[in-house]
């Protein structure tokens, strides 16, 4: 590898690089008896579109480590579209807070409804599963700023929350 590939791999990168979009078909075999999405596959889905943002902007494997409160705000039903956009938050040493909005569209109205939003944390690592020092993350939007310093506080919260478990 030369020394240019090396500096671009370890320069910090702005959010917009890291920026994914899925989209998925809700299917009979993705829904319960009552024609409703499975929570567990929107959560499969959830994680999947995470990781992607996860590597982009890491260019490393990535595991996850925690995903934050899930609530499921609106039905899918079979036939509806799902599209998840996901982008990181915030790096810190080795790991990263991935943001992911979910959003239903129904193509036969032509409606789209606010699903879900969930935060997930991520951890990059090498082949052998050894943590992997990941490159800053550049906010550039006022909502990548707002999402940027709102990561440090959810962090917050997070460890706290470890700790309170640990205790019990």
């Amino acid at each position: 590898m030369s020394d240019d590939d090396k500096s671009k791999l370890s320069r910090p990168r702005p959010v917009r690089e890291s920026i994914s979009e899925m989209t998925e078909i809700v299917l009979p075999n993705d829904a319960n008896p009552l024609n409703a999405l499975l929570g567990g596959r929107l959560m499969h889905w959830i994680d999947l579109a995470g990781a992607m943002a996860a590597h982009r902007h890491s260019r490393a494997y990535v595991v996850t480590a925690s995903i934050d409160h899930l609530d499921f705000l609106v039905p899918v039903r079979v036939g509806d579209f799902v599209i998840l956009r996901s982008s990181v938050n915030r790096v810190f040493h080795t790991s990263m807070e991935v943001g992911v909005k979910v959003w239903v569209e129904n193509y036969r109205s032509e409606e789209s409804r606010h699903v879900s939003s969930a935060y997930l944390t991520f951890v990059a690592v090498d082949i052998a599963g050894n943590r992997l020092p990941v490159v800053p993350i550049v906010p550039e939007t006022e909502d990548e700023k707002r999402r940027y310093e709102g990561a440090a506080r959810r962090r917050e919260i997070r460890r706290a929350e470890t700790a309170r478990r640990k205790r019990c």
